[in-house]
């Protein structure tokens, strides 16, 4: 049921609005879901409630009040509160206050007019974010792992149930998604968080070197070997052991790798002992294995060895509007290394953002963002200030859709409603589906999807308007 917490109890709401009418609307409206709200008409009263301990779940506030504004409560709430979530609404929705709401704190940013339905789903995110254990940004393993999507949230919470374990962990991934970052917070939030965390690169070295560095080897067992060297997996005992890129290793070394694997002891190269060994595997790859293992390419035994557990990082097209947080994130990383005022993303620049596809994933939006801050020259990074790749792009698809070889299997046709007999999307049944994934990638921005689109926003308000009406998705 809506509004009540895990315990049964009903979720406490603070709602923050200086409009009568539509505080009392909305306060009645929850209040009829279920929840209980505190109403409050100004920044300073509900600052003054959260700072008194009042038990608050969630903040709601309005961005433009009279005095302090709902960004000064976003801030404040943060510092007094951090961990009650805060979500704002307005109805001036642009792309820079919803970044400067998430920057100030907020949790969410939802604009006017909204359905009751989707303020709803917004406060049980928010419910079940305040619900997990919180740790200092400093402390936390899973800060890195930067974002509120829920691609990003299930990556979050599957990290979380799965680090206790000692099982071994296949992570899958394309290049640059942040394959080790997961890695690191497995053994971050593990009972190993106090040993090591050794990471290599399968695909760095040739065979022999390799064998030497996961293994170790004894003094004279080749040219140069001139002292005895422990292997990763002795100097990585008692902690984590990430094999990054595993799906290139050669066949002969994956079948010694297994019986180390198997027997939890390892074999220096030109040793006679086997060394035991304590440690967790977390393997790491952008190759899909199970193919791998069908053409002969990798060992089957050894995948079904690794892939005990198996976690799949989403690509960056596939998280929406995180394009931007983390974009806000390597700009202020930058900006300060560099000791240049840029303090944001203008709209337009934002724009280019969300419609890149990324092919190089987060690696790629990192390199764009320290590119642009090399080169811009005023307080806020502009389209010029992009890579051309990036200044050209067009809406990409929000995610990788496997190919059809059917009509049938279009995920066009599959998700949108108006397809003939003959199993094809109708123009209108495309356009809005076109719409609706353009909205889910500005975040819900309807000002700012109008500009991607091409359309003021009188025209798509009435198209929404028009397929809800019709009952179709709004």
């Amino acid at each position: 049921m809506a509004g009540t917490r895990e315990d049964g109890g009903a979720t406490r709401l603070l709602l923050v609005d200086d409009d009568p009418g539509l505080r009392e609307v909305l306060r009645a409206d929850l209040t009829d879901r279920g929840y209980e709200v505190l109403a409050r008409a100004r920044a300073a009263e509900g600052l003054a409630t959260l700072e008194a301990g009042a038990p608050i779940d969630v903040v709601i506030t309005d961005l433009n009040l009279p005095g302090e504004s709902g960004l000064d409560l976003c801030a404040r709430s943060a510092r007094a509160r951090p961990e009650v979530p805060v979500l704002v609404i307005t109805g001036h929705g642009s792309l820079e206050a919803a970044v400067g709401a998430i920057r100030a704190g907020a949790y969410d940013f939802i604009t006017k007019p909204f359905d009751l339905d989707v303020l709803d789903v917004a406060i049980a995110r928010a419910v079940r974010q305040r619900r997990r254990p919180r740790r200092a940004a400093a402390d936390d393993p899973l800060a890195a792992l930067g974002g509120d999507s829920p691609a990003i949230a299930a990556l979050r919470a599957l990290v979380e149930r799965v680090a206790a374990s000692d099982a071994s962990v296949l992570v899958r991934g394309e290049t640059g998604t942040g394959k080790e970052l997961v890695a690191r917070a497995l053994h971050g939030l593990s009972a190993r968080r106090d040993g090591p965390f050794v990471a290599i690169n399968c695909a760095a070295m040739p065979e022999a070197l390799l064998e030497s560095e996961l293994f170790g080897h004894v003094k004279g067992a080749f040219s140069g070997a001139v002292e005895a060297r422990p292997g990763l997996f002795q100097r990585a005992s008692g902690g984590t052991l990430l094999l990054d890129e595993v799906g290139d290793m050669s066949l002969p070394l994956q079948a010694k790798l297994l019986r180390v694997l198997q027997e939890r002891r390892a074999r220096p190269v030109g040793g006679a002992d086997e060394r035991p060994f304590d440690v967790r595997v977390v393997a790491a790859t952008h190759r899909d294995l199970r193919d791998a293992a069908a053409a002969g390419a990798f060992r089957a035994d050894l995948l079904f060895r690794l892939d005990v557990i198996g976690i799949d990082v989403p690509p960056l097209r596939a998280r929406g509007r995180d394009v931007l947080v983390l974009a806000e994130r390597a700009l202020a990383e930058q900006a300060a290394r560099a000791g240049k005022r840029v303090t944001g993303l203008s709209p337009a620049a934002a724009e280019r953002l969300l419609a890149y596809a990324w092919p190089g994933n987060v690696r790629e939006l990192h390199n764009c963002i320290e590119r642009a801050v090399a080169l811009c020259e005023g307080e806020r990074l502009e389209p010029g200030d992009l890579p051309a790749v990036v200044r050209a792009a067009t809406p990409a698809p929000a995610a990788d859709t496997p190919a059809a070889d059917t009509p049938a299997a279009d995920p066009l046709i599959a998700l949108a409603p108006g397809v003939d007999a003959a199993g094809l999307p109708t123009l209108e049944a495309m356009e809005r589906r076109y719409v609706h994934h353009v909205l889910d990638l500005a975040g819900g921005n309807k000002a700012l999807a109008a500009r991607v689109l091409g359309l003021d926003r009188k025209s798509l308000y009435r198209k929404l308007e028009r397929w809800q009406r019709e009952g179709g998705a709004a």
